[in-house]
């Protein structure tokens, strides 16, 4: 099997085996990928997954499904993104397909019931190791806009339930208007530079003309 094919291969079979035992939602997936990508395949380094993660969830759709298309986007092009979709949406069509056939036995089972409890302090633990990753890639920014803006949204949904469409609008727009500054102030240091080594130069050289 050739390298490129390998890497297909290895992109459905993972995005396969992450979706068939991933329960309690998209959020739950995500430290899977990230596990998978970035710390055992090395082929998305930590930035990215994070940026990859935010466009997932202010994106229209189930997270699981943006997750693996952006991933398979970003490594393998669009065979990739159509092999990590189909690699998402196969495990739980199958499962859910054949749930409804049984569906009032398996609603009524008890040990059923036990069994979903016990998932949902999983997923709940799972969900923590999400917040606390994210938070510590912004933390790592070390700048105080990225916390602000972290601890005003919690308070908004939290608190006073502001929609998260709004939520997420304004956080996008925050963050277009923080990357231009940066890129502007960048471009200045630059120029900056550019123009002092320049006139530095024009002096050693009239200096040298004297000589």
């Amino acid at each position: 099997m050739s390298g490129k094919a390998q890497k297909y291969w290895t992109l459905f079979t993972s995005t396969f085996e992450l979706s068939a035992c991933t329960f309690g939602g998209g959020f739950v997936i995500i430290p899977l990928m990230r596990r998978k990508f970035v710390d055992e395949l090395h082929w998305i380094e930590e930035q990215e997954m994070l940026d990859l993660t935010a466009i997932a969830q202010s994106s229209p759709g189930a997270i699981a499904v943006n997750a693996s298309i952006l991933v398979g986007y970003h490594v393998a092009g669009g065979v990739g993104a159509l092999l990590t979709v189909l690699g998402t949406v196969i495990p739980p069509l199958v499962i859910i397909s054949l749930v409804s056939l049984c569906y009032t036995a398996v609603r009524d089972n008890a040990a059923v019931t036990m069994i979903m409890a016990g998932m949902l302090a999983g997923v709940g633990a799972v969900i923590c190791d999400v917040v606390v990753t994210m938070t510590k890639g912004l933390l790592a920014l070390k700048r105080a806009l990225p916390v602000v803006m972290l601890v005003a949204t919690f308070a908004a949904v939290r608190f006073f339930g502001v929609s998260i469409v709004v939520i997420i609008l304004i956080c996008g727009l925050i963050g277009a208007a923080d990357t231009m500054y940066l890129a502007s102030r960048e471009k200045k240091m630059r120029s900056g530079a550019d123009g002092g080594s320049g006139q530095k130069s024009s002096l050693v050289g009239e200096g040298g003309g004297r000589s």
